[in-house]
């Protein structure tokens, strides 16, 4: 599969009145062609900030992208003009935000909101735009998808308005969807429904997806490869089955212990991961899991581990090999 997008050395840092705070600290990553990534990890790990500062959609100020790439069809997109980034936005890379009631405009219709990126980015004329919109609420499942496009946002349920969302960003049948936590606020019921509609549109319109939850269990059931991050840093990368059969970083561990299972004993106590992560205020210049770690030695608290192969497209940023006690 051929290299559809990357990352190198992101860096992206907020101002604030207590500090600046590293919220990015050199992620690299790629997406090849037809491939859905998963990144992971828990709240203000860094995952939404990172793809959002690869399309220049943080605020800016507080926020601001201090170094890196990200390179998609041979152009680096922080580079680009305001104009050249507007038509790479929802017609090449379509963004699927974490809530999509507060990412809609309250008082125009979702007909309308639909239509605009298609005749912006396609050229469409309004009955050319009407019906396309009606076929992608369709797509999305959407029932009496014409008479829907006059409802405004506040008359769709969650997962409908999820569901629209989606036909949003897949409008101008982009190459790549980026979805930040798009299941996050939907009952169980629904998530699978989205889920599974994720999956056949994927393999319909054969795209590459970026999907960013802190979920393990959706990852498991719909990413190719996984990224972990934590603390603005990425601690491990594999393949699904690879992360969820051998992990080798000890937050993945913890995040993997911390989930219920169909196999566990019900009187066994799920375990928790000790402490708090670290306030970013500073950049951390030893492992930003130390202090948490039941792994960690000397070692850990002097240096931060670079990402370092562990097994076939298997890297983890860890001083110790947690299968062994030994450090690497």
């Amino acid at each position: 599969m051929a290299e559809l997008f990357s990352v190198k050395d992101l860096e992206t840092q907020f101002h604030t009145r207590e500090g600046t705070v590293h919220a990015v600290n050199g992620v690299s990553l790629s997406l090849q062609e037809g491939e859905t990534l998963g990144i992971v990890g828990e709240s203000g790990c860094g995952k939404s900030v990172s793809m959002l500062s690869t399309l220049r959609l943080i605020p800016q100020p507080p926020g601001e992208i201090v170094a890196g790439k990200a390179n998609f069809q041979g152009r680096d997109l922080l580079e680009l003009s305001r104009e050249e980034l507007r038509h790479v936005r929802g017609a090449q890379i379509g963004f699927v935000f974490q809530d999509p009631m507060t990412s809609f405009n309250p008082v125009q219709t979702i007909g309308k909101q639909l239509m605009e990126p298609l005749e912006i980015h396609l050229g469409m004329n309004k009955k050319q735009a009407w019906d396309r919109a009606i076929e992608m609420l369709n797509m999305v499942r959407i029932p009496n998808p014409e008479d829907r496009l006059k409802d405004y946002p506040h008359q769709f349920s969650g997962g409908m308005r999820q569901r629209a969302m989606i036909a949003m960003a897949l409008a101008c049948s982009p190459q790549v969807l980026i979805a930040d936590e798009p299941t996050t606020a939907l009952d169980v019921t629904i998530q699978a429904q989205i889920m599974d509609l994720v999956l056949s549109l994927r393999k319909e319109l054969g795209m590459s997806i970026i999907w960013i939850t802190h979920d393990l269990g959706v990852i498991a059931g719909l990413a190719d490869r996984v990224i972990v991050m934590y603390a603005g840093y990425i601690v491990e990368e594999a393949k699904v089955k690879d992360l969820y059969v051998r992990p080798e970083h000890p937050y993945t561990l913890g995040l993997l212990r911390s989930l219920p299972r169909l196999d566990m004993d019900e009187k066994k106590r799920l375990v928790s991961i000790e402490g708090v992560p670290p306030v970013l205020f500073k950049k951390p210049k030893f492992c930003p899991f130390a202090s948490r770690c039941p792994y960690r030695v000397e070692k850990c608290l002097d240096e931060n581990p670079p990402l370092m192969l562990v097994g076939e497209n298997h890297k983890t940023a860890c001083w110790v090999d947690t299968y062994t006690g030994k450090e690497r």
